[in-house]
């Protein structure tokens, strides 16, 4: 289908096409319309599919066919992540650059006193973390009594993170008259719980569910835990990377990586929970515009972060979650463009492994790097003690034999 299709307002028509939008996709395809109804909708799409505006754009007409003199905001966009809510409010502003309305973005790590005067000011949409817009709500900045579309964005995210009790005061204090939507990449019981608790009869929609693009090529590379750094360093050096996007799993981890990296005069980044807002936008700044050749980050950036022109995603760290393998690797290959996943597997990752290929439902390819010299000898301060030694050898299946299993 195509933009010019929907039964959208001029000034939104004219900034769709000045953004370059011409096809919708599936998600927007099948949500647009029915939320242009003002059905309330439960959405299941991977991040990078283009729910963004499949939300944004029913919201922004529903405020422009039903004008309202009010300072109060009548459209909250609720996200896990500052970076989500600062990405999604930029998107807000692009489409309603041809309008009167007023959007501001709401996110912990930033002073309070700039959004408290927006606020003030008046707003249209807020797009904001749920701790944050709580801490607004405590000091009266802001009321919902006028609000007329809630959306709850990556919503299997926020309430992984353990933002359910504030979402549910966040509603309490919101009409029962409103339109809610809901966007999530997975729908577990939880996520289905919610929807029967804050909509009426809501239209679901699922899109791809947890499966990566064709164009990601996926390989698994099995090394010996302490030859995972040299290992990375030699994909580095062997293949032709245009922009790398390197997953931990602890701050810790990260930090170390990116120490290892900066020793090779690579221009690196790195972000996550422990980095100021102003930090992590200039690390986000620079890797975008391509100062920065790699971003080494933890699961934070694994969602939402739409950056165009990533050639690698390299799991340094097996993710707990298959879903989160499948956000991690879906960095790449946006646009249509190819892109390579690669997932750095050590003999104690194979059941976490095991798990992703059962959610894809396939086998992921092997691989060894040409030349990298996998017998290296454990240092002795690598080396496990022998109570650990003990416990291994107690499991069903022997180190060796997992190796070899994996190989």
């Amino acid at each position: 289908m195509r933009f010019t299709e929907l039964d959208l307002s001029e000034p939104l028509q004219k900034a769709i096409n000045a953004l370059g939008y011409e096809e919708t996709t599936p998600i927007q395809t099948q949500a647009i319309p029915p939320a242009l109804q003002r059905c309330d909708i439960v959405g299941c799409a991977q991040t990078g599919t283009g729910k963004t505006l499949a939300f944004l754009l029913p919201a922004l007409e529903r405020l422009l066919r039903d004008p309202a003199k009010t300072k109060n905001p009548r459209v909250v966009v609720l996200e896990p992540t500052r970076e989500l809510v600062i990405q999604v409010a930029g998107e807000a502003r692009k489409l309603a650059a041809r309008t009167s309305l007023r959007s501001v973005p709401v996110y912990g790590g930033a002073g309070m006193r700039k959004q408290t005067e927006k606020l003030h000011r008046g707003v249209d949409v807020v797009v904001a973390t749920p701790g944050r817009l709580m801490d607004h709500m405590r000091r009266k900045n802001v009321n919902f009594k006028h609000l007329q579309v809630l959306v709850l964005d990556e919503a299997d995210r926020m309430l992984d993170m353990g933002f359910l009790p504030d979402i549910k005061q966040i509603v309490s204090r919101m009409p029962r008259q409103r339109q809610t939507m809901i966007f999530s990449a997975m729908i577990p019981p939880t996520i289905s719980a919610l929807a029967r608790q804050f909509q009426r009869n809501p239209m679901s929609i699922e899109i791809d569910m947890a499966r990566p693009p064709e164009a990601i090529q996926q390989a698994l590379y099995p090394v010996p835990k302490h030859l995972k750094i040299q290992l990375l360093l030699a994909i580095l050096e062997q293949m032709e990377v245009n922009s790398m996007l390197v997953f931990t799993r602890t701050k810790q981890q990260a930090d170390i990586v990116t120490r290892q990296l900066r020793q090779t005069r690579t221009a690196v980044a790195c972000i996550h929970g422990d980095f100021s807002q102003r930090d992590r936008i200039s690390a986000l700044e620079g890797f975008r515009s391509g100062k920065h050749l790699i971003l080494v980050a933890t699961n934070i950036a694994a969602r939402g972060l739409d950056i165009e022109g990533i050639s690698h995603v390299i799991n340094y760290d097996v993710p707990e979650h298959p879903e989160d393998y499948v956000h991690r690797i879906g960095r790449t290959a946006r646009a249509e463009a190819d892109g390579d996943a690669i997932t750095l597997v050590t003999p104690d990752d194979e059941g976490l492994i095991h798990r992703i290929e059962y959610l894809l439902d396939r086998k992921i390819e092997r691989k060894t790097l040409p030349g990298f010299d996998y017998d290296v000898p454990t240092p002795s301060w690598a080396r496990p003690s022998v109570k650990a030694l003990i416990q291994q050898t107690t499991q069903s299946q022997s180190l060796a034999d997992r190796w070899r299993s994996m190989c």
